[in-house]
């Protein structure tokens, strides 16, 4: 799993969170907290190269110079090179935070203004850009201005004091303690982010929301992607299916598919695949298209070979690959017609997916497409199915227009058959037809997710292969 990498500014809303508390009395220990954070998991600048489980110890030694003290003392400017000879504005005010001095104080000031407002016995605020002095019943005046804090050594404190800050950062989340030693986490705690930070995401997401194909869902995303006033209103909840001792594989496979996505040209690709449909492992080799989530699980859509070698596209559930191994174009193993695709620079892509996905309803876009005549029971359809969208294709009917669709579509050995049926069910009910892949699984799932209230008239081999399963169903249930 890729390790997470820690950007984060020293914005206001982030060292009130670190404080804890007062970020009046917290201040220092808030920005320190800030520092270790960059320390442990920043960038390849700041962040230091620890074991993976360690200790204060080992810390101290990566993070000061050798002469530092390693008692409990507080430290003298011993050493100007060492990172306790830096004074706060020196961690603050950086090229790589990008921070503005007057504006930082500012926003401080405005910070305890806004706390100090919801007090009723408050009095006055100083407005100097230098200066913070709050006055209240309950505490006596700052003795330091802020240009003093800034210009106090951050470093400068005892080993106990920093053997607390390593507690307060595991009590956080940031760490975990065992066997008397620290370990990296692999997931942040939550946090909040700053205005910039949270403005900067929002284009990211609204830059990268088109993976999202839905509408809808899209401007939800947009409107709701950042906290409102500090709360996370907006919760996107994804079916998952594949088992979490798999995860990890499946990230390893995404980031082995971005790498060759990134090749000129792609690569195709030798898969060892655990396929459910053959029931067995089988190679394939393919040239990898785009990455869908789909059915409850992340599928790679891929032009080549399919597991049982009977359509030249597949989807390929991730967790599924159990190995990826790039050829190269010459490779004499690869199929003629992925050759072809290459010598006459027309390899496909995700575009040609979306396009066959719109012709029919089905996730499995390379299977046939048919016609499908469906009827719902009237008071199901007003509940559930009616001002849904369930596909382009996917269009109401009237009762008299669902007989034409029988004497047009149906075979001659059983329109009768299927005409009389009709003539049987209310011509109240509702009535759909809908161009759907055939054999696709997510299509089968859907349909026996509707049974009873739903009946599938066209195809007759489709209604036949439901009405064999519903047979077996009810001797499971009602058989002896």
């Amino acid at each position: 799993m890729t390790p997470e990498v820690f950007h984060d500014t020293p914005h206001i809303e982030l060292l009130q969170w670190l404080a804890r508390g007062s970020l009046k009395q917290n201040l220092l220990r808030a920005i320190r907290l800030w520092v270790w954070l960059n320390s442990l998991y920043g960038s390849e600048k700041t962040k230091l190269d620890l074991p993976s489980e360690w200790t204060y110890a080992d810390w101290r030694n990566v993070f000061f110079t050798t002469s530092h003290p390693k008692g409990d003392e507080i430290p003298i400017l011993h050493d100007k090179n060492c990172r306790c000879a830096k004074n706060v504005a020196q961690w603050l005010f950086t090229k790589d935070t990008g921070i503005n001095k007057n504006d930082w104080i500012k926003a401080i000031k405005s910070h305890y203004f806004h706390q100090i407002q919801h007090n009723k016995d408050y009095r006055k605020i100083k407005d100097s850009p230098k200066e913070l002095l709050i006055i209240d019943p309950q505490d006596k005046p700052n003795k330091k201005t802020l240009e003093q804090i800034l210009n106090l050594y951050l470093f400068q404190v005892t080993r106990r004091t920093l053997q607390r800050d390593l507690e307060i950062l595991a009590e956080l989340g940031w760490l975990k303690y065992d066997g008397q030693k620290y370990h990296r986490v692999t997931e942040f705690p939550s946090r909040p982010l700053s205005i910039i930070q949270e403005t900067a995401s929002a284009k990211f997401n609204t830059d990268k929301l088109s993976v999202l194909n839905q509408e809808d869902v899209t401007a939800i995303a947009e409107n709701h992607s950042q906290l409102i006033n500090g709360v996370q209103r907006f919760f996107l909840h994804l079916d998952y299916v594949v088992p979490r001792e798999t995860i990890d594989l499946v990230e390893d496979c995404q980031n082995e598919l971005k790498q060759l996505w990134e090749k000129t040209p792609v690569p195709p690709v030798k898969l060892t695949y655990n396929s459910a449909r053959v029931a067995d492992e089988i190679d394939c080799i393919v040239y990898p298209v785009c990455i869908y989530y789909m059915q409850r699980a992340v599928y790679l859509c891929a032009c080549g070979e399919s597991p049982n070698r009977e359509t030249d596209w597949y989807n390929f559930r991730l967790d599924r690959i159990q190995d990826m191994t790039a050829l190269e174009w010459s490779d004499s193993q690869i199929p003629q017609h992925l050759q072809k695709f290459y010598q006459k620079a027309s390899l496909p892509s995700p575009d040609y997916i979306a396009v066959e996905m719109s012709k029919a309803w089905g996730f499995d876009f390379y299977l046939p497409s048919r016609l499908m005549l469906i009827r719902f029971d009237r008071d199901y359809n007003d509940r559930y199915i009616k001002n849904t969208f369930r596909h382009e294709t996917f269009i109401p009917i009237t009762y008299q227009q669902a007989q034409r669709l029988v004497t047009r579509e149906a075979a001659p050995s059983y329109q009768q058959a299927l005409l009389n049926v009709l003539k049987n069910r209310s011509s109240e009910d509702a009535y759909y037809q809908v161009n759907y892949r055939h054999r696709d699984n997510g299509i089968t799932m859907r349909l026996r997710a509707w049974r009873p209230m739903c009946e599938v008239l066209l195809p007759f081999d489709l209604r036949q292969s439901i009405a064999n399963d519903v047979t077996e169903e009810f001797k499971l249930y009602c058989g002896e």
